[in-house]
């Protein structure tokens, strides 16, 4: 009997050891970065390492791979708990954070500054954000200036005068600063007529980093100039003792840096990089009046010139020094004044954000108008940021997540799980959380608490089940991080298009605006519609073009980074002459570009007549001849040069196949890997997908679920030629396929439901006990129906968050069927279920299902169901007592609308669970 025991025991082990090796072999390892990440405020910087230790600890515990460090600003009353940023104690503390999260493998980013965006005490006025300050005088002839040349803004005593150009009534110009006095005075008068005076000084924005922490306050950088960088991180270098501290990434918040417009470099930059010298052209650049093409052309090299300082000056030395204290840059260059595309290109870690919510037509996905910001994230935008690093060769692409997803604690895991799968479609690997909270255990409840946040703190009631939504967001990003991007097409970007207006000075790309400067664009049109068709692509700039080459016919854009089929130039109205030319000699050398049309102009002003002529002979080269369905085609070397005003016209005459899996409303987005691909797959429509739809990836097609790790070989045929794979997601439901040529070992076929049996309705009552929350633990209950707690007559259940335990028992007759789907359906907001004592899983997204086949039994079965809430009704609850709980320096808490929080008038959210839960036998 011993012997048959330890047999039994060894054959158990070798099939457990297998299950584990087949699982290494289908989900990869899930390292750190693979988890979602979050954004740590240490508000005031009053931290300690107890409060440090626990709070890495919960983290660590509930599925997050690492902190990035942001100090802010700091709660009333616990000042003496501050600490000065950079100082030798905050050093400490860093210095024990990053060792605890290497101990407990986490990762530690940190913002390299406090608050947004940089700037602090070591940035004096002479390093501080300028701006451009214009006055404009008449002098009459014969006469003299009868003031003196000084700035009138207010605040602006410091303003330097750089440049007085005198406008004749005869279209002359004089440059006249050489004529100034040092007392101010003009030393000269007009000859002949009436002449129009511009001054231009470098002031000073005066803008302070908003939302510093202690040590932090400051002026905000002139990011433009780069002596000042220097300066600014040199401070960094005198508390690290020029050591690197183990930080993974340094890390750089969107752009918002507010009328920076100039830097006191500015004229011989410009001269240098454009070619004439702009002090001729004040009047052009302030835009008075004149010529509405000469001031759109000088504008757009004045905006092309602020791209080169805040590339050249601060964004590589930036980089540069990261670098040399063995980390990494991430940088969100969103709402920068230059080419997004060149900017995150020139990180390490490209990082795009959401900010609002998104509409899907999932059904049951709530989206409360009162709830919502008037802004949608788009996928497009957040390309930018992935194209830069796809292009590149770079293997991470961030995003800061959740801004603002819906009002302060009433989002929900199943409203995060969509947006968080558009990021993913766009190109997205790596989530960061904005965020949580350094709070200390002895802060009353809901501890500290930061104004724009989906509030992913410990204190929330969702917290105990949030491991459900990481280890999704885990699996999905262990495969989206994994090889290479698969995208077929490269589309350029034609930036200039975008710089060359009249109107306005700088242009701040910022995701606020992107109806300006992005959706109203033929570039936008055709990246949406070649989306939809079932392409997939990146974005391009001029420079990156100007750094490609071809191979094999494929357009290498980088060493690390996958080849392009195709690159595609939409229609535009401007187009540097040598991007023109590099892109002929693509196509000369084997590549294959498609116009949508070819362009009708250069950027910019200087030997603007040559550079036309230019053009216009190069264009008149490429001798088109016609094609069938509108496409005309130039032949040049080893490779074409297609024109059609329909682009999908041309991809189907070079058989460049898109996946037409995305006429089903399917989304999609490939990773390369060695011997094959994976595909990540969405069902954002409202409708349920049971059918059988090309893939272009032929192969053994493994199913992978990240919503619970659960696998198997997929039903697959070719049918009219095209390879098949049976699909059968709910709305709302995503797969990864895995599809490779050699065909995986010792692996089940995927459990397809088919046809559903009677349901198993629920009959006896429900116990319910209330396990954790505040602010008072109600009374247990026995519920005959599932209603909303909130509606039960214990009126503590009004105000409740929290956790709610439910209980009841089943008999199951027989257990005949392949497999039982357990449905919940309305859950506020997630579930924890137990069958028979067994854990079955979280059920924290729509449709709120599980298969449970595995855990039922013959006879009487016992199921439990921990259902966490929202802490609205708590929030509101002490709202209307008014019991303070928010109490903070500089801003104090604000609603979705950036007004003044209060939750007193919110409707109670329902709570608990509603069902009806049922389970539906499959055979």
């Amino acid at each position: 009997m011993k012997r048959f025991f330890s047999i039994l025991v060894i054959t158990l082990s070798i099939v457990n050891y297998s299950f584990a090796q087949i699982t290494k072999t289908v989900w990869p390892v899930m390292e750190k970065q693979m988890k979602p990440w979050v954004r740590w405020w240490w508000m005031g910087s009053a931290v300690d390492e107890k409060n440090l230790s626990q709070n890495l600890m919960t983290y660590q515990k509930a599925g997050i791979g690492g902190v990035e460090i942001t100090p802010i600003y700091g709660a009333v009353g616990y000042e003496a708990r501050y600490i000065d940023f950079l100082s030798p104690k905050w050093m400490d503390m860093l210095k024990f954070t990053v060792n605890k999260s290497n101990s407990l493998g986490l990762g530690v980013d940190m913002n390299t500054g406090t608050g947004w965006p940089f700037g602090g005490p070591q940035v004096k006025p002479e390093n501080a954000a300028t701006k451009l300050i214009t006055q404009k005088y008449i002098v009459k002839e014969g006469e003299k200036l009868n003031e003196p040349l000084k700035v009138k803004e207010t605040k602006q005593e410091s303003a330097k005068l750089q440049a007085l150009t005198a406008y004749g009534p005869n279209g002359e110009i004089l440059n006249l600063i050489n004529q100034v006095e040092p007392n101010g005075n003009l030393n000269w008068s007009p000859i002949k007529g009436d002449w129009e005076l511009y001054a231009l000084f470098a002031g000073k924005t005066r803008q302070m980093v908003k939302r510093a922490a202690p040590g932090g306050e400051g002026f905000t950088l002139d990011h433009l100039d780069k002596a000042s960088v220097a300066v600014y991180l040199n401070r960094f270098n005198t508390a690290f003792g020029n050591k690197s501290q183990g930080i993974r990434s340094f890390f750089n918040d969107s752009y918002e840096v507010y009328g920076a417009n100039w830097t006191p470099t500015f004229f011989d930059e410009f001269k240098k990089n454009r070619g004439y010298d702009l002090r001729n052209y004040l009047r052009e650049l302030v835009g008075d009046n004149g010529n509405k093409e000469i001031i759109a052309r000088v504008k757009s090299d004045y905006r092309e010139t602020m791209n080169d300082l805040l590339l050249n000056n601060f964004t590589k030395p930036w980089t540069n020094w990261a670098h040399q204290y063995k980390s990494l840059t991430k940088n969100q260059s969103h709402g920068s004044p230059g080419n997004l595309l060149d900017l995150y290109s020139a990180v390490d870690i490209p990082e795009t954000e959401t900010f609002g919510s998104s509409y899907f037509p999932i059904p049951g996905l709530r989206r409360n108008k009162e709830d919502i910001r008037n802004v949608n994230p788009d996928p497009m935008m957040s390309k930018f940021a992935s194209s830069a690093a796809h292009t590149t060769g770079k293997k991470l692409v961030s995003s800061e997540t959740f801004t603002w997803l819906t009002e302060h604690f009433k989002t929900s895991f199943s409203q995060c799980k969509p947006e968080a799968e558009q990021l993913f479609l766009s190109g997205v690997n790596h989530i960061f959380y904005h965020g949580t909270t350094n709070s200390p255990s002895d802060a009353v409840w809901p501890g500290w608490l930061f104004y724009a946040s989906v509030q992913m703190n410990p204190t929330n009631s969702l917290w105990p089940q949030i491991d459900g939504l990481n280890n999704y967001i885990a699996r999905c990003q262990s495969v989206l991080q994994a090889g290479k991007a698969d995208n077929e097409l490269l589309i350029y970007w034609p930036v200039y298009d975008v710089w060359n207006q009249a109107k306005g000075l700088d242009i701040a790309l910022k995701v606020h605006d992107v109806d300006d400067w992005l959706h109203p664009t033929p570039f936008y049109k055709l990246a949406v519609n070649l989306s939809k068709t079932g392409y997939s692509f990146d974005f391009a700039s001029d420079n990156l073009l100007s750094q490609s080459s071809v191979e094999n016919g494929l357009v290498k854009t980088a060493t690390n980074a996958s080849p392009y089929k195709v690159l595609i130039v939409p229609q535009c109205e401007m187009m540097d002459l040598k991007t023109l030319n590099k892109i002929i000699t693509l196509a000369n050398a084997g590549a294959t570009v498609i116009f949508q049309e070819l362009p009708k102009d250069v950027p910019g002003l200087n030997d603007l007549s040559v550079r036309q002529i230019q053009l216009k002979t190069a264009l008149a080269k490429l001798a088109f001849v016609n094609l069938p369905n509108g496409v005309k085609e130039f032949k040049t070397g080893k490779g074409q040069i297609l024109l059609a005003n329909d682009v999908e016209k041309a991809l189907q005459y070079k058989a460049i196949n898109r996946e037409e899996l995305t006429d089903s409303g399917l989304q999609f987005i490939r990773r390369d890997i060695s011997g094959g691909k994976y595909y990540y797959i969405v069902n954002h429509t409202a409708k349920a997908i049971d059918a059988y739809l090309p893939v272009n990836e032929a192969g053994h097609v493994l199913f992978m679920d990240p919503l619970n790790g659960a696998y198997g070989l997929a039903s697959t045929k070719v049918e009219d030629g095209q390879f098949k794979t049976r699909f059968q997601l709910k709305s709302g439901e995503s797969i990864i396929l895995k599809i490779t040529k050699a065909k995986p070992a010792s692996i089940n076929l995927w459990g397809y439901l088919k046809i559903p049996g009677t349901a198993i309705t629920f009959t006896k009552p429900w116990n319910l006990h209330f396990s954790q929350g505040g602010p008072a633990l109600p009374a247990d209950q026995k519920l005959e129906n599932l209603i909303s707690w909130t509606e039960l007559l214990d009126e503590r259940l009004k105000s409740f968050s929290g956790t709610g335990v439910y209980t009841t028992t089943f008999k199951l007759p027989v257990k005949n069927a392949k497999e039982y789907i357990l449905s919940l359906n309305q859950v506020d907001e997630s579930a924890r279920v137990f069958i028979n004592g067994q854990e079955v899983g979280i059920l924290w997204s729509i449709p709120f299902e599980t298969r449970i086949g595995k855990y039922l039994k013959v006879g009487n079965n016992i199921i439990k169901i921990e259902v966490v809430n929202l802490m609205a009704n708590r929030i509101r609850d002490m709202d209307i007592q008014k019991i303070k709980w928010r109490n903070y320096h500089e801003i104090n808490f604000v609603d979705i609308n950036y007004k003044d929080f209060d939750a007193a008038k919110w409707d109670i959210m329902p709570s608990g669970l509603l069902g009806p839960v049922v389970i539906t036998p499959y055979n």
